[in-house]
């Protein structure tokens, strides 16, 4: 989707997807190369204007990765709200590893919804036509050693607390157990 605020100063709100697959003997995350930016970047994108940050997720991660739902774990701090403890007319969405905002090189900003997730398998779906086949599995020490040009600091650095600090801590939970409707 294209943005949505074009003007000067502007936000548009988008979701990422930092995905780590656990199969393997050491941790991999993914990377994609960004076809405008020329920077690699995890998956994600715009929320439409008639869906949930977490539809939003949902549809972007089959679009560019090939992966559904239902094939991978979010993690979720120990400690958190349930469904069952809200009103039954609120949709409880997963808690985001973060949310930051950050400029965009055309004179506007994204306020960025980051969600952690882990997986275990390869992709059921082929990546959508138009979107980035190049796909990287990168383990921590390719990530490090990765060039400054191909790679926003903001980026590693977040890999590399959810490898470091998250992964361990927070708890995997089913992402189908969020809903995508509202």
């Amino acid at each position: 989707m294209p943005h949505i605020h074009t003007q000067p100063g502007q936000h548009d709100h988008t979701v990422t997807a930092y995905i780590v697959r656990t199969d393997a003997n050491e941790p991999r995350i993914l990377l994609h190369m960004h076809r405008k930016l020329g920077k690699l970047l995890p998956p994600g994108g715009h929320i439409e204007l008639d869906e949930t940050p977490w539809a939003a997720l949902a549809h972007e991660l089959r679009e560019e990765t090939g992966y559904e739902l239902d094939q991978m774990m979010v993690l979720q701090p120990k400690l958190r709200i349930t469904q069952q403890e809200l009103s039954p007319h609120a949709t409880l969405h997963p808690q985001p590893l973060f949310i930051n905002t950050h400029d965009i090189p055309t004179d506007h900003y994204h306020t960025d919804i980051c969600y952690a997730l882990t997986t275990n398998s390869e992709p059921r779906h082929a990546i959508d036509e138009g979107e980035s086949t190049d796909i990287r599995w990168l383990t921590r020490r390719e990530l490090i050693e990765l060039d400054d040009d191909l790679i926003w600091s903001n980026t590693r650095n977040a890999y590399l607390a959810l490898l470091d600090r998250f992964l361990g801590e927070w708890e995997q939970v089913p992402a189908t157990e969020f809903l995508v409707e509202k």
